[in-house]
């Protein structure tokens, strides 16, 4: 893990007051999400998050915050160098290029960047797993493992198999540069899996970065997000300190709290691909 202090806190967010807050509070970047396209078939039943964030949305959080600025626009395909030419000509900092599923599509969007962003790259498929090593190649900002939509591809029982199974270990030690995976909210809090506890692998696979979305902005009300950002920062810190004895408890424990939680995606889920 980068030191604590610059592991980068990303929030999906568009809304004015709550950007700003977050600005204030030490946030690292924000994300405008495009994604839309074949999402809500592709996570029926699945308990995600989807949002429908515009061109204007983008220009407006350009215009609020000095922070770099994401963009996650839709899987590869026939639009994609629309796209990306929308969210540079809005102003993202970097493009986030969800569900690629071989190192080819991620070529071309890097080449049609020409360099006027960064592009970043979320493995969410079978496919994209399996080459990691090609995907992480290629000249990419970061690299992101979305465990709800690999759950979905991989027919898991759980979002959170991949992180269990030595999956996410097998991506993590792929990637030299940034890499990340799953969700951040309050170290005490987290529904089914305690965050504290994702804090802890994050540290030990050397993740540099992490998401805030809806569990983050439901805990936040308790507390501010300056509070909140505050305790983020410690957990990682304490995280990064642990002893070999501590680590393989907590691993232990994640591990325990998975199994407790089956089903989590599909109900018609039957097993690993």
């Amino acid at each position: 893990m980068a030191s604590p202090d610059r592991f980068e806190l990303l929030l999906f967010s568009t809304e004015r007051e709550f950007v700003l807050e977050a600005s204030e509070a030490g946030i690292d970047g924000i994300i405008v999400d495009w994604e839309v396209a074949g999402k809500e078939r592709r996570q029926a039943g699945a308990d995600t998050e989807i949002n429908h964030d515009t061109v204007r949305d983008l220009e407006r959080v350009r215009s609020w915050v000095d922070l770099p600025v994401l963009c996650r626009i839709n899987s590869p395909g026939p639009m994609t160098g629309r796209e990306l030419e929308r969210a540079i000509d809005a102003g993202a900092d970097e493009v986030l290029v969800p569900m690629a599923r071989s190192p080819h599509e991620l070529e071309r969007v890097i080449d049609a960047a020409r360099g006027r962003c960064g592009i970043g790259a979320l493995i969410e498929t079978v496919d994209a797993v399996q080459k990691v090593q090609e995907f992480a190649s290629l000249p990419l900002s970061r690299l992101y493992v979305g465990l709800n939509d690999l759950a979905i591809d991989r027919r898991a029982p759980s979002i959170f198999t991949a992180l269990v199974d030595g999956t996410v270990e097998r991506v993590s030690s792929a990637v030299h540069g940034s890499f990340g995976f799953g969700g951040l909210t309050a170290p005490e809090r987290g529904h089914p899996i305690p965050c504290r506890l994702l804090i802890g692998e994050m540290a030990r696979l050397g993740s540099c970065f992490s998401f805030l979305r809806r569990s983050y902005k439901r805990d936040v009300a308790d507390v501010g997000q300056a509070e909140l950002v505050t305790r983020l920062r410690s957990a990682l810190t304490t995280a990064c300190a642990r002893t070999p004895l501590e680590i393989e408890r907590d691993r232990r424990e994640l591990g325990e709290a998975v199994a407790a939680w089956p089903g989590s995606v599909r109900p018609e889920a039957q097993a690993l691909r």
